[in-house]
Formats: structure tokens, sequence, C-alpha cells
């Protein structure tokens, strides 16, 4: 009786895997890059997203070239450097395939069907870790509540202006019983370009407490420090890092927001960069969501063919001219780590389902 439930029980889950795959299949099968290899070999360094772009115009759409190919590939997840993808075309949809080297000679490559066995390799992420690590552990924005709410740092060990690794730090404020802290300062708020609200404070991470003594005030001691630690900086849980194994998919409705701040306050930036945008969980963003970056298109005057006309006013459209990816998502706020852009991105470009 138990073989036989746990043959329902998967059976059920194929059931509804693949009617929520139907449900979720857009309309139009994924455009194939241009010089589009017929194989790749991952290397170190890899990201599903880079290799899924040598392949594919739309490299969020990776999944679906390998979601179909179930049997070769069952978790695209778990793609080791040295594995040969294939890409076949026989089919009306493309997919991906695994592939054994048989032979390499000069610039001949034999392939044939193969299966991959897992070692003690890593393997690849679907995007770089190194660039959101930092956003993941450490807290960047504070939410206006959260403010008002944290923990401070009412009095510091020996009256010190600046307390160090191994200091005291005396803290009021903390219900909770953790044990583990991270210390902060929240500085110039981030506005909503579109209409001024304070959307939250960027936040400056300047270190690492534990629990000495617990009471109001509670006693902790300062365990690493990046930057000065003193009276009046706010206190959060320390967050634990974990970079989960996103999968990059469009917002299955319209989205349009704005970037509202760039970390630090820097005016413009570029690829592999962190953007703050306007859009939270309220408006339906969710983690994985991929937006494409839009310039707000200029007024053209025209004046007619004679050029002597009273000059016409043309709101010109917007253009696209990159993509990024939500990877951390707050209530009215996200961040998103810039895939590709033509141009430098600033604060109050439009961003919008691709």
């Amino acid at each position: 009786m138990p073989a036989r439930i746990a043959h329902i029980i998967t059976a059920l889950i194929f059931f509804f895997s693949a009617a929520w795959a139907s449900a979720q299949a857009p309309a139009s099968s994924p455009a194939l890059a241009e010089n589009a290899p017929d194989h790749y070999t991952v290397t170190a360094g890899d990201t599903l997203w880079g290799i899924a772009g040598k392949f594919l115009k739309e490299p969020w759409r990776w999944h679906e070239i390998w979601r179909s190919n179930r049997n070769d590939i069952s978790n695209p997840h778990r793609i080791y450097p040295g594995q040969i993808l294939v890409l076949d075309k026989s089919g009306a949809v493309p997919v991906l395939k695994l592939a054994q080297a048989l032979s390499q000679g000069g610039s001949e490559v034999k392939l044939e069907p193969g299966v991959h066995e897992e070692n003690s390799a890593k393997p690849i992420p679907s995007i770089s870790p190194r660039a959101i690590a930092p956003f993941l552990s450490e807290p960047r924005i504070v939410e206006p509540e959260s403010v008002a709410e944290a923990p401070r740092i009412i009095g510091t060990q020996e009256n010190r202006l600046y307390l160090g690794v191994g200091n005291l730090a005396y803290v009021a404020g903390i219900k909770t019983e953790d044990q583990f802290w991270q210390v902060f300062r929240a500085a110039a708020p981030i506005m909503d370009p579109e209409n001024g609200e304070v959307l939250g404070h960027e936040a400056f991470y300047l270190g690492s407490l534990q629990m000495d003594r617990p009471g109001d005030p509670a006693t902790l001691r300062v365990t690493s420090a990046k930057r000065e630690i003193g009276e009046g900086d706010l206190l959060m849980p320390a967050a634990r890092l974990d970079i989960p194994s996103y999968v990059p998919h469009a917002p299955d409705k319209a989205i349009e927001g704005r970037v509202a701040a760039i970390y630090e306050g820097v005016g413009e930036t570029g690829r592999n960069s962190i953007v703050t945008l306007n859009r939270g969980k309220a408006q339906g963003l969710e983690v994985g969501h991929v937006l494409a970056i839009y310039r707000d298109g200029r007024l053209a005057a025209y004046k007619g063919a004679s050029g002597t006309d009273r000059a016409k006013e043309y709101q010109l459209p917007a253009e696209r001219f990159g993509l990024l990816f939500v990877f951390r998502v707050f209530e009215r706020i996200s961040y998103a780590l810039i895939m590709d852009t033509s141009r430098p991105v600033g604060v109050g470009d439009l961003v919008r389902t691709p």
C-alpha cells in the first residue's frame, strides 16, 4: 500500500507540474541568438544567464529550452564545469542536451549523449553571486517603519566616540532573543521619482555585534567593524546569507516602475551594478522577475517641410536599452542587478515587463 500511494503522489506531482508549465508557457518559442553555437563547454565562472545568452536572444527564457528536455537535463541548477551542452534544433522548439566528448581533433568535436555524474564540484549559479551577496547578507535598504522601530545604540564602553572589534555597545529596544545583530546607519532617504514619496532609507552597513548580556539596555560586543560604530546607530537581526537558485522569468502581468536610487549616491551606473526600484511586493514584483530598461523619449519640435511653420511638439517613444534582474524584494522597493545595457543607467529610468 505505501508503494502504491507513493506512485499516486508522484503521478499527481508530475501532472500538476506539467499543468503549471503549460499555463506558464509563452505564446511563442524563444528565439535563438544570432550565431548560436551548436555546442558549448561549460567552464568555471560561467552563469546560467551567461550561457543562455549564447543561445537565446532573451536569456531569461533559458528554463524553457531546458525544461522541455527533462530527460537530459533534469535540473538546470545542476550544470557543472566540464559538461558539454548541445543545441538540438531538430524539433519545433530548440532544446539543450548534455553530451560527452568522444574525441577532439583540430576544430572537430565528436559528441554523443551522456549523463553527468555529480561530484564535489559546485554547479554554476544562475547569476553572479559576487555582485549580489552583500545585498543579501547585509542591510542596505531600510523602510521608514523599520527605522522608527529599530533598536539603537544609546551608549558605548567607556563613553567612546567610536567602537571597534571587542568593544561593548549598550542597546535599547531589543525585543527578541536574537544573539547576532548587524549595525547600520540610515543615510539619505530614497525618493520615489514619480511622486517624491519617501520609500525607504539607504543603509550603510557598519559591522556585526553579538549579544553579551540581555536587558534594556542590552550589552552587545562588536565582532566586526567595517566602518565606525557609535551612539545612535541602528540594529537589525543578522541576515543569513542564502543565495537561492533563481529562475529568471518575465512578470505574468504588466509592471512598470522607475529606478529610484543607485547605491551610495552614484549618478549613473552600468552592467553588473545594483539599482533600487520604486516597486515591490505591493505592486506584484517577485524575486526572479526580469524587466526591460527604457529611457524616456524626448520632446521633438517639428516646423514642417518648409521649416517656417509654427513648431509642433511630439513626444517620442521611450527607447529600450537594457535588462535587469530582480533578486531581493521588499514591500514597496526592490533590488535589481543590471544584466545588460548599451548605455549608462540613471535614476528615473523606466523599467517595465519585457
